[in-house]
């Protein structure tokens, strides 16, 4: 296999969702992360915007599909297994907020969902408001990730992400070892869904026809 491979060549893909309330960077977090661009003009997402990106998690590729949106209705939550719930450290109101978002996150989503809680504009530092220790107890509390970030500086924006993905696939793969010790197991060939059946997060089997 040469270094080189097809753009929808992986082995995984998977769907994670930006939330979090307006203003927090979920778009420059996404740009960052997709594109290496951030932009310093604050524009709102205006219906739902999505950008893909692969990374390598031990032999395989797994490709993100990275949704951001304004406004959430379930439809967007739809297949997603892994999320960022961002807040901006320099804004309080914004993490007094992520509880709300995560109750609607839980409410729309598998229970296995990956979810990391991400403060933004970490290098703001001279008007920080939110305490990095009182958002990790959050955290804690609420078993999920957590990390700051400046999509401005490019601070831990890949590890955030990448960290998601990581867990995901170690879910994922969990899932497809204990369907494979299924004697009715799936047949070469066939997609495995993780989640609801109309998740686009999926397995792509190596093997005969795709139809």
């Amino acid at each position: 296999m040469g270094a080189y491979r097809a753009d929808d060549d992986y082995d995984y893909l998977f769907k994670v969702v930006l939330i979090g309330d307006s203003g927090v960077g979920k778009s420059n977090l996404l740009s960052r992360f997709t594109k290496n661009e951030f932009s310093l003009e604050s524009k709102s997402t205006i219906g739902v915007e999505f950008a893909t990106r692969s990374i390598h998690v031990d032999d395989k590729i797994v490709k993100a599909q990275i949704w951001d949106t304004a406004g959430q209705e379930s439809a967007y939550y739809r297949g997603a297994v892994g999320a960022l719930l961002v807040y901006d450290v320099t804004r309080h109101v914004t993490f007094e907020n992520v509880e709300r978002w995560l109750k609607e996150l839980r409410d729309h989503t598998d229970a296995n969902i990956v979810i990391m809680l991400v403060g933004n504009k970490a290098d703001l530092r001279h008007l920080r408001a939110v305490a990095t220790d009182d958002a990790k107890a959050f955290a804690e509390r609420e078993n999920t990730f957590f990390m700051e970030t400046s999509a401005l500086e490019s601070l831990n924006v890949d590890n955030a992400f990448t960290e998601v993905l990581t867990q995901i696939y170690r879910v994922v793969s969990r899932k497809t070892l204990e369907i494979g010790d299924d004697p009715a197991a799936l047949p070469k060939g066939q997609t495995i869904n993780v989640g609801s059946k109309d998740d686009v997060s999926a397995v792509k089997k190596a093997g005969c026809c795709s139809a």
